[in-house]
């Protein structure tokens, strides 16, 4: 089994308060995250983030799912309490480490979700591991091209520019208008992250290497994309046209108006009650 000569050096249990838990894992590169555990019953949702958040950007979603389902979630290099992971950032080493973090849980999981580079992660993995159904929101089909990152990392100097408290309170007033969980989440995510990782996205990742389309023409099980607006997301028109035009039968695909990129957290009424249609027909 792939997963095996990992397990060993993962610890076996969660610590902390019996509704959320969380516990250290190492990848096999020496690399570590932490794993974090909302409820106490029902399937698991394992939870991928994307760029500039962190574990902590699935606590919303996991008090709606209390009850039914537990939601487990980690930090992606470079980002959160993994902040001082250099990497690599490159999509296949993503990938390996959902296939090291299932290992790590020793239980089967029902859908696997991520959201942003981290739904694509989530479309990748989802076709490597034992998982049912799998759930990307906005994810990037497509790797974006230079202009796209080097205007992102133009917001990010800046942004990043600030440090220690200085930071919290800049990103807690950029993003005022999200509900307060999200934006302590954000806070999590970037207190010491620096521009790095997303620079390596840049770098490590051709843009040949980075095509989704064919996989989703052929997914063989589940899968929802819940997709912002055109114009408001991470893919350009040709992308969706081309998703529109050629995908399984399993994938459905679900736009919500005026949403954005982040519409997990700016749609979340929306995008919840899509995502429970789609949970019950599958």
């Amino acid at each position: 089994m792939r997963y095996g000569s990992t397990a060993s050096t993962i610890s076996t249990s969660f610590t902390g308060a019996s509704a959320i838990k969380s516990k250290r894992v190492v990848f096999d590169d020496g690399a570590e995250t932490t794993v974090e555990r909302w409820g106490s019953r029902g399937p698991v949702v394992l939870a991928v983030h994307g760029m500039t958040s962190s574990r902590r950007s699935w606590e919303r979603l996991a008090a709606h799912l209390e009850g039914r389902y537990r939601v487990v979630a980690y930090d992606q290099r470079g980002h959160g309490d993994s902040a001082n992971v250099a990497g690599p950032m490159a999509l296949p080493r993503g990938v390996r480490d959902v296939e090291q973090i299932v290992a790590a849980l020793g239980e089967p999981i029902d859908v696997l979700i991520g959201h942003s580079w981290g739904g694509a992660i989530a479309i990748e993995a989802g076709l490597r591991i034992p998982v049912w159904r799998v759930a990307a929101i906005d994810p990037m089909i497509r790797q974006a091209d230079d202009s796209w990152y080097c205007e992102f990392l133009d917001e990010l100097r800046d942004q990043f520019a600030a440090q220690g408290a200085a930071r919290d309170a800049r990103i807690r007033e950029e993003y005022a208008q999200w509900a307060p969980v999200d934006v302590e989440a954000k806070v999590h995510a970037v207190r010491a992250m620096t521009i790095s990782p997303i620079e390596a996205l840049m770098l490590e990742n051709p843009p040949e290497l980075w095509d989704l389309r064919e996989q989703i023409a052929h997914y063989d099980k589940p899968l929802f994309l819940a997709m912002a607006a055109r114009g408001e997301g991470i893919n350009d028109a040709a992308t969706l046209d081309a998703l529109e035009r050629n995908h399984a039968s399993t994938v459905e695909i679900a736009t919500f108006p005026g949403a954005g990129h982040n519409l997990h957290r700016t749609a979340f009424e929306a995008f919840a009650e899509a995502l429970d249609a789609w949970l019950a027909r599958t």
